[in-house]
């Protein structure tokens, strides 16, 4: 594994609007991470966000691994299914992994990346937003330790190819091709699975457009659903989670803008490869995300 430095270089993967306005700028701020580098599919596009950051743009396929020896860690900002490979690549080159979700669109590649990462033994985060922001992190550890839910629901309903909508995010193809299910079907099974326990049980049902809607139970016996979808009308868009059980009810908080919740997300890497000891969101929690998730299109599909 790595040796640990005073700061840890991390290089990004990826130049589209996410890693622009997200990963990068968070990665230049953090006072205990060396920005190390820029690589993308598109060598102008890592060469600008290196220039707005002083740092350093890798271009083909030999830039990859370029990068990788350069860094202690990477931080990936690409389509799922080209960021799966490239993260078990990363890992064989002992770089610990930062990844977004989901890790993967289907279960062999995503089994994979984490057996490379369980092989190299480095450290590994996947960057679901709820579990690093700074007000809904705290809600779901709180809300775990009390135990008593009897159902959850959830519904995050974006609206991205929703008419009159100006998203840069909808120019994504995976994200067209895969639709709500993937894109912010990780996002809300990353608050109901520490919450309420693995899911045993997938049913899944079609809506509008790409509207997805589940029901699921867990380890714990309680049930909960889920309303996911990119295609909403601009006034019906928005996102609650909502717990019932012992306690009464209990809905989650809104949360804060991502480049802080991305910080904290390096924090967790970081404090993961200084102790050795996984994070609760890693990339075997990324991997049985691809499992429920491609359960639950294969049911859709049937």
């Amino acid at each position: 594994m790595t040796k640990p430095a005073k700061q840890l270089r991390i290089g990004l993967l990826g130049a589209g609007p996410w890693a622009e306005r997200t990963q990068a700028p968070a990665l230049a701020a953090h006072p205990d991470v060396d920005f190390a580098g820029v690589w993308a599919r598109r060598p102008e596009a890592a060469a600008a966000i290196a220039a707005a950051h002083g740092t350093t743009s890798y271009a083909g396929d030999d830039g990859v691994d370029a990068l990788f020896a350069d860094c202690d860690a990477v931080a990936f900002a690409l389509p799922p299914d080209i960021q799966a490979p490239l993260a078990a690549r990363a890992a064989a080159a002992d770089c610990h992994l930062l990844l977004d979700k989901p890790v993967a669109t289907s279960v062999t590649p995503a089994r994979e990346t984490a057996a490379a990462a369980e092989r190299a033994g480095v450290a590994s985060v996947v960057f679901c937003t709820l579990r690093f922001a700074a007000d809904t992190a705290p809600w779901i550890d709180a809300h775990a330790a009390v135990g008593g839910w009897f159902t959850a629901h959830a519904r995050w309903l974006g609206s991205l190819y929703a008419p009159g909508a100006d998203s840069p995010y909808a120019t994504s193809p995976w994200r067209r091709e895969k639709g709500g299910l993937w894109d912010v079907g990780p996002h809300v099974l990353s608050v109901l699975i520490p919450v309420l326990g693995d899911v045993t049980e997938v049913t899944a049902a079609r809506g509008p457009v790409d509207t997805v809607h589940l029901v699921l139970r867990h380890t714990s016996g309680a049930s909960s659903t889920a309303t996911l979808g990119l295609s909403a009308p601009l006034k019906a868009s928005g996102v609650s989670i909502e717990l019932a059980g012992d306690q009464g009810k209990a809905a989650l908080p809104e949360w804060g803008d991502a480049v802080r919740s991305f910080g904290a997300a390096v924090d967790a890497l970081l404090e993961s490869a200084r102790t050795g000891r996984p994070h609760g969101c890693d990339v075997r929690f990324g991997l049985r995300l691809t499992e429920i998730l491609a359960e639950a299109e294969l049911r859709l599909n049937r």
